[in-house]
């Protein structure tokens, strides 16, 4: 047997498990991973179609209730890299299995609680403080479950099969997300919607604990890591995983690649590619919900496949270069497939915002994002006159200008408009050409949305479907589960997690409906620049740091 410079067994040369004990090891990591992604993700599904926002935190405006909600989303992430830290922790001194058989029992009580806990208006802001220590619960427990899952699979594989094999990791974390919205979808349908909006919706929540118990039920019939077991069998396993992560030769190069270059990039096109379709959909097309639902799901699930893809051939042609040439594309592509969607979702808001453009303009009508999520901070009278318009404008995915004048005005195709109450403002952008109520797009422009969802399927599979493999190689047994979950929670959890808050206040801030997707292209940016001359390309499926 090989083996590694901190002598123990290389994965590649322990004996390969036979057919059917691999089919069972990727079928019970990948589904355990799906079941914890859709306890995430449920959360966030739900965020989208503003229901978390009015049940758990009231504001004065519903583009507010969205921006908290989305900030308690953010906050589930923030807390990913302690989780990696604790549970990378418990992963490298006590085993990868029983690491990930916490993370998700952890993650699927903590799921169901969200579904228990009354609303805002029974018990005041008690709710609220009580889903953020959920989506903190849920966080830390996620900050577990990838590396744990990914390594587990990764140290089971033949060398020149691991991106194959890891692949289906990958694409389990865009199963968790079809799933939600399959369940979400499921619920509704069954259900009025006076139902559905009063309590149905917290079925989904609930329906985790059945999750959680076949989950555990296929975890548990699996053995330990046979690398982690020869560690162990020879004492090599590390003291304190999370120090070494950091003292150990050459590791601080890897950390950084593997956080700025590779976690920081992927995640945010993975994320483009998920919820902000979705929220762009919903909210700024104005597309009926449950339609803008079944277009991402199914175009999510016929994207799965690009994972696996990207997965295998980088087991031929090396991890880098498909990162790399993901990068690149997703740079070049981003904002025209965006055009696309948004034309073919509703061309008559397309047409209408062409020749009837809208300015908000006043003495203060600055709109900055802090005192939007701080309004009580910033009363004057002005400031929250100005608000309301673009809250408004905003919710309704209106894109508007905004200009200085003494007083404030709206002018909608180079009209003023006297009556600058709701009502008002939408009977004057309705003379205009401006259709306010959810459309539903021809057969024809949703298979145009359907290829715009594919297209960003590819960018996502090509960029991570690779990863797991390249991460479990680029960090050496020992320290392994830290190595790779701390880099990867970091940058998933800060640079993807909140940016579905940071693209909501730049569009918020700047009236155009593109404007959030400059989040995307700068931190894919950076992450090609890192990728491209920090990642040394060595022959597939050997660890760089064997």
């Amino acid at each position: 047997m090989g083996t590694t410079l901190d002598g123990a067994v290389d994965p590649g040369s322990a004996a390969p498990p036979s057919r059917k004990d691999m089919q069972l090891i990727i079928a019970a990591s990948s589904l355990g991973t799906i079941f914890e992604w859709y306890d995430f993700f449920i959360y966030g599904t739900l965020a989208a179609s503003g229901i978390i926002g009015r049940t758990f935190f009231p504001a004065q405006s519903e583009l507010l209730q969205t921006l908290y909600a989305w900030g308690g989303f953010a906050v589930g992430f923030g807390f990913r890299p302690l989780g990696a830290v604790l549970f990378g922790y418990l992963g490298d001194t006590l085993g990868r299995k029983y690491t990930f058989l916490v993370t998700i029992t952890v993650m699927g009580l903590a799921t169901a609680g969200v579904g228990l806990v009354p609303s805002a208006a029974m018990i005041g802001l008690g709710a609220p403080f009580i889903v953020l220590g959920l989506r903190i619960l849920q966080g830390l427990a996620l900050g577990g479950e990838y590396g744990g899952a990914a390594i587990y699979v990764a140290e089971h594989s033949p060398p020149g099969k691991r991106g194959f094999y890891t692949s289906f990791i990958q694409a389990s974390v865009a199963g968790g997300f079809i799933l939600s919205l399959a369940v979400v979808l499921l619920t509704k349908g069954v259900m009025s919607a006076d139902v559905w909006n009063g309590w149905g919706w917290r079925v989904p929540f609930l329906f985790s604990i059945v999750l959680l118990i076949g989950s555990l039920w296929m975890r548990l019939k699996l053995s330990e890591s046979p690398v982690f077991q020869q560690m162990k069998a020879a004492g090599q396993c590390a003291g304190n995983p999370f120090v070494e992560s950091f003292t150990y030769q050459g590791n601080l190069k890897r950390l950084f690649v593997a956080l700025f270059g590779i976690a920081a990039g992927l995640t945010v096109i993975w994320y483009t590619a998920m919820f902000t379709v979705l929220s762009f959909l919903q909210g700024t097309m104005r597309v009926q919900e449950t339609v803008a639902q079944v277009i991402v799901g199914v175009g999510a699930l016929f994207g799965l496949g690009f994972f696996v893809l990207f997965g295998w051939l980088s087991d031929r042609i090396g991890r880098k270069t498909p990162i790399v040439l993901g990068y690149g594309l997703t740079l070049v592509l981003i904002f025209p497939i965006f055009w696309v969607m948004g034309s073919a979702a509703n061309p008559e808001l397309s047409r209408a915002a062409k020749h009837a453009p809208v300015v908000v303009s006043g003495p203060a009508c600055s709109h900055e994002v802090l005192p939007e999520m701080l309004p009580m901070l910033f009363p004057t009278k002005q400031s929250d006159e100005c608000r309301r318009l673009v809250d408004y404008l905003a919710k309704k995915g209106i894109p508007y200008a905004k200009a200085h004048t003494p007083v404030t005005l709206v002018i909608v195709g180079g009209v003023g408009v006297d009556d600058m109450s709701n009502a008002g403002l939408e009977a004057a952008l309705t003379r205009a050409g401006y259709d306010l109520s959810p459309v539903v797009p021809k057969p024809g422009n949703i298979a145009l949305i359907l290829l715009a969802i594919l297209a960003l399927s590819a960018l996502s599979g090509i960029t991570y479907g690779p990863v797991a493999a390249l991460l479990t190689e680029l960090f050496p047994p020992r320290i392994r589960y830290s190595s790779m979950s701390i880099p990867y929670h970091i940058g998933t959890g800060y640079f993807g997690g909140f940016l579905p808050l940071i693209s909501q206040m730049i569009v918020v801030h700047t009236g155009n409906p593109y404007s959030g997707l400059w989040y995307t292209v700068i931190v894919v940016a950076m992450a090609l620049i890192v990728t491209l001359f920090g990642l040394e390309e060595g022959k597939p499926g050997t660890a760089s740091a064997d």
